[in-house]
């Protein structure tokens, strides 16, 4: 009978995965609660209608990718396949716009989307990301970016570099759609049959085309960057302005778009030279109008997602701390389970129950502690102990007697069992 796996396009976090995961999350807190972004998690699932308001019904992402299902009662739910949505839900349902503005929050939580699955890229994915909300400012835009690069730079992140743009105001884009779907109509033999099929639904996706006649063409096309309002303009200056003073460097690309329909101004995306084709690691931008398209009242936003294996791909090895193991409680009794008088007179048993005492106490005293559990004799438990790398290993014999071994200096001693938790935290030498 062949083993049952994971479906594909998703996958098991490993022990060893989780301690660089770890690590990641410590230094999001780190940066972003240092910031002042306090950590939200929003439901796995949601209304579909949030998603097909508030990301667009233009998108990929809402017209194949997003896993809607009935919950039994006629109500369409999803799960989520992205961050910023759910937190405006949020931001709204809880009257978080009644409170000293921005609300600025930072997100760590697992989405889904039914994609082909590629390195780097799956079907259920991890996201790290913040919002800051009711703030209009280029001032949020660039702390928004810089906080994403000191993140990524502390997790070294190699290759990385920053794509910058701007997508003005809905109505500037309006009328520049009008015209970039002139110029794709009068190419479309140009183009791919995919770009074609999407010119009234997301014209401005011709742009992210992999196909390389339609990139050739696209060389071509009129870009917005170029017919921005004088305010818009302003305020995309005034963001490389910051940026220049914090030092983070950019490339102005003209050409990025992002896949939600709800972005307005700034854009910008981190890529890494060490992923490949598929080089974007975490990107977003400004949502001016979103709040109101989700039932607000008009309020400013921002704020961007960043993949969490794309980060650590990106990342290789990150340094993990080695697990710190204080005590390594062996059993040091002998005999077996059958003998007469059953488990209270087996001395291994006894040695075995006051072992379990001591791990007990040392943990409730602050010590990372590892107890016996897989029947091992006395030279096996003692070759485990140095794979842990216990700093001392702890040998009962029994209710009253015990062996405490300072694994640095490989001294032994003969010691109380009550005392063995003491002698730990003193650090003897033995």
């Amino acid at each position: 009978m062949s083993s049952i796996q994971a479906p594909r396009g998703t996958f098991d976090v490993l022990p060893a995965d989780a301690e660089r995961r770890a690590v990641l999350e410590s230094h999001a807190k780190r940066i972003l609660g240092g910031a002042g972004y306090g950590r939200i998690e929003t439901p796995t699932f949601e209304a579909t209608e949030l998603f097909a308001r508030g990301v667009g019904g233009a998108t990929d992402i809402v017209r194949k990718e997003m896993y809607s299902f009935d919950d039994g009662g006629g109500r369409s739910l999803t799960l989520r396949p992205e961050g910023t949505a759910p937190v405006v839900r949020a931001y709204l349902e809880h009257g978080m716009h009644k409170l000293p503005q921005p609300v600025k929050l930072w997100y760590l939580c697992t989405y889904f989307r039914a994609e082909a699955p590629q390195k780097g890229r799956y079907r259920q994915f991890w996201q790290v990301g913040a919002e800051a909300i009711g703030a209009a400012g280029p001032e949020t835009d660039a702390e928004l970016i810089v906080l994403l690069s000191d993140l990524l730079h502390a997790l070294g992140a190699r290759g990385v570099r920053l794509r910058l743009s701007s997508l003005g105001t809905p109505a500037t884009r309006a009328e520049y759609r009008e015209a970039l779907t002139a110029f794709l109509r009068a190419h479309e033999h140009e183009l791919s049959p995919d770009v074609v099929e999407r010119i009234e639904l997301n014209p401005l996706r011709a742009f992210d085309a992999s196909d390389e006649r339609t990139r050739r063409t696209m060389r071509d096309a009129p870009l917005l960057l170029d017919r921005l309002a004088d305010d818009d303009a302003e305020h995309f200056a005034r963001v490389r302005e910051l940026l220049d003073d914090a030092g983070i460097g950019y490339e102005l690309d003209p050409t990025l778009v992002r896949g939600l329909d709800y972005y307005t101004r700034t854009v910008f995306e981190f890529t890494s030279n060490a992923l490949g084709a598929q080089s974007g690691v975490g990107g977003g931008g400004r949502y001016d109008g979103l709040v109101q398209q989700l039932g607000g009242r008009p309020t400013p936003g921002a704020g961007w997602a960043a993949g969490v294996e794309r980060i650590l791909l990106s990342a290789g090895e990150v340094p993990v701390a080695a697990d710190v193991c204080d005590l390594f409680v062996a059993v040091g009794g002998s005999g077996s389970e059958g003998e007469a008088g059953g488990l209270d007179r087996d001395p291994r048993a006894v040695a075995s129950r006051a072992a379990f005492d001591i791990a007990n106490e040392a943990r409730r005293a602050g010590l990372s502690a590892q107890l016996e559990l897989a029947g091992r004799s006395l030279k096996g438990q003692l070759k485990h102990a140095d794979r842990l790398g216990a700093r001392y290993v702890a040998i009962v014999f029994d209710d009253e007697h015990a062996s405490l071994r300072n694994m640095e200096s490989g001294d032994q001693n003969e010691i109380e069992r009550g005392a063995v938790v003491a002698a730990v935290l003193r650090g003897e030498r033995l």
